[in-house]
């Protein structure tokens, strides 16, 4: 199985939406696929996937109240009989499985003592047996469950497993520096994870990075605005391209990026092919980025150290 996870250093990245689509074209091309909401303090996936008794996380018995040893039966639901969107209800003809494990609605952060870290590792080795994908969805920063999965992914048991990290950020000055530290800076995922015995190298080689809502400044749909405006827009991105570069988040570090596009922006949704060729209320772009980045999941040539 391989564990994916979406992890950004701040809110508002687009981390969640994307992570819920990628599960979802990972589950439309065929794969079983398993979505842990581990965004304890603020469990919305079942927004995304439109399931409103879970919108902001399970009344009980979910992740909160299984980790914590406080319910054996895990609170589980199939996205394509449970959404209440219409065009998912049905599924898609020769897709996997797609499955959502809520949060608790109201559970809140909590510290992982070792009999919690035991049970994640379990429950990890469990959902192995069923799924071909495990994305993990983290709460934004140095959360006690991006450390716990640090402590998790280094344990023996688990050694057979992928483990990929995807690092969430907007392409904005704050955003690339923000990204930066997460990854390499005091008590980031590198200094955490060599603290748990990860070698560095190898942590380091599954860490890529997702810009999320770029603005493509060669779209006919971007208004050309007064001569000075384009021009610092040019700049601009020439500044971010040469901070990421250096930041050590350039090109070669990427797993993809996801254009700006209205419906995320409005309403953060499951990007359906119905969307795009039907509805036509979202871009071509966005759904070929999505399918993109859940392909490069499994291309070792995007995971090959450079």
């Amino acid at each position: 199985m391989e564990l994916v996870f979406a992890i950004s250093d701040k809110g508002g990245t687009g981390r969640s939406v994307t992570s819920c689509n990628l599960a979802y074209r990972r589950a439309c091309q065929g794969d079983d696929v398993a979505y842990l909401d581990f965004d304890f303090g603020s469990p919305t996936a079942g927004a995304i996937f439109e399931i409103v008794d879970v919108e902001t996380g399970a009344k009980s018995g979910g992740l909160h109240s299984y980790l914590r040893g406080r319910v054996t039966d895990l609170h589980r639901l199939d996205v394509w009989a449970r959404s209440d969107r219409r065009d998912l209800r049905a599924g898609l003809h020769n897709a996997g499985t797609l499955v959502l494990f809520p949060g608790d609605r109201g559970g809140g952060e909590f510290p992982w003592e070792p009999d919690v870290i035991d049970r994640c590792v379990k429950l990890f080795l469990r959902l192995s047996e069923e799924f071909e994908f495990c994305f993990v969805d983290l709460s934004a920063g140095r959360s006690h469950a991006l450390d716990a999965m640090l402590e998790v992914t280094s344990r023996a048991e688990l050694s057979a497993m992928t483990a990929r990290w995807l690092v969430y950020h907007r392409w904005t000055r704050q955003h690339i520096l923000a990204a930066r530290e997460l990854v390499f800076g005091g008590k980031g995922v590198l200094e955490t994870g060599v603290a748990y015995k990860h070698d560095e190298a190898v942590l380091r080689d599954s860490i890529r990075f997702v810009r999320t809502a770029v603005v493509d400044l060669n779209s006919p749909d971007l208004p050309d605005g007064p001569p000075a405006q384009v021009m610092w827009r040019q700049d601009c991105d020439r500044d971010l391209q040469e901070r990421a570069r250096k930041y050590q988040l350039g090109k070669s570090a990427m797993l993809g990026q996801t254009p700006m596009d209205p419906v995320l922006q409005w309403r953060e949704q499951l990007i359906t092919d119905t969307d795009v060729t039907a509805k036509h209320i979202a871009n071509a772009a966005t759904l070929e980025a999505f399918d993109d980045l859940a392909r490069g999941l499994t291309d070792e040539s995007a995971w090959d150290t450079v």
